[in-house]
């Protein structure tokens, strides 16, 4: 896969006019310490939209911040769609430009796992259609501001989706078993210490506080799971698919958890 496209998948602050920090809203809560609108910069924003607290966001009671991954939405709304014109050099674009930001958002999110699928050996026999959806999404984050506000992601997502089950069958099927803990995708504070869960389908599932410190989890799909204090200490990671920095930096783990290659240990653990 190009470089390029990986690299761009990569949240980028420099060039991005602090779009999560201005479009996004939050509520106080155990991840922010004060509630903000949306379209309002957050207090800690500065002049050349960088955080004035960057280096110590959890310290500060922003674990929120310290969690979100844009995907290279910021930078590609900022530099690509608004062609380098920030929102305080031009007000007018403000409001849209916030608008945008968590459309393109959602679109690089998709980019990531489809970039993610082709790069997996065990999709060899839906590279074709893989790669027509790569295409296909990268056109449409590249579409003016206006269309981009006109355009259906739902629609796109579930077209993406149908590919990304595809590729999780595929990948899970290398797995020598295929276990899933419960048919619940409500699993928040369990017990699964040790467990061998290679090649369960774990999308979407709530695994908030669970226990999952030295459990096998190779092959296993984490696409969408909420991993948020999830205990990860001494657990296998390697090989399983659709696991997000953001992902990571929410759950708990140590020197000893082995994660995929791509992703790395947050300096918090």
């Amino acid at each position: 896969m190009d470089s390029t496209m990986e690299k761009g998948l990569q949240s980028d602050c420099a060039n991005c006019f602090g779009l999560c920090c201005t479009a996004l809203p939050f509520a106080k809560s155990a991840d922010f310490p004060f509630d903000k609108q949306g379209g309002s910069p957050c207090r800690n924003l500065r002049e050349d939209f960088k955080c004035g607290i960057h280096q110590n966001l959890r310290v500060k009671g922003f674990k929120g911040c310290s969690v979100f991954e844009c995907f290279g939405a910021g930078q590609k709304v900022s530099q690509v769609t608004y062609n380098g014109v920030s929102w305080r050099e031009n007000p007018t674009i403000a409001e849209e430009m916030f608008d945008v930001f968590p459309v393109m958002q959602q679109l690089h999110e998709m980019l990531y796992y489809l970039v993610e699928a082709i790069e997996n050996k065990a999709t060899a026999t839906i590279q074709s259609a893989l790669r027509h959806m790569l295409d296909k999404t990268e056109e449409l984050t590249r579409l003016p501001a206006t269309d981009l506000l006109k355009l259906s992601v739902m629609d796109h997502r579930t077209e993406v989706n149908t590919l990304l089950i595809q590729v999780s069958d595929l990948v899970r099927k290398q797995s020598p078993v295929k276990v899933n803990p419960s048919k619940r995708r409500d699993l928040i504070g369990a017990n699964l210490k040790g467990k061998d869960l290679r090649g369960a389908n774990l999308r979407g599932t709530l695994l908030l506080a669970a226990d999952l410190r030295k459990a096998d989890l190779r092959w296993v799909d984490f696409i969408g799971a909420d991993l948020r204090d999830a205990d990860i200490r001494g657990a296998n990671l390697r090989d399983c698919i659709f696991l997000t920095q953001a992902q990571v930096n929410a759950a708990k783990g140590d020197k000893s958890t082995i994660l995929p290659t791509g992703l790395m240990m947050p300096n918090h653990w």
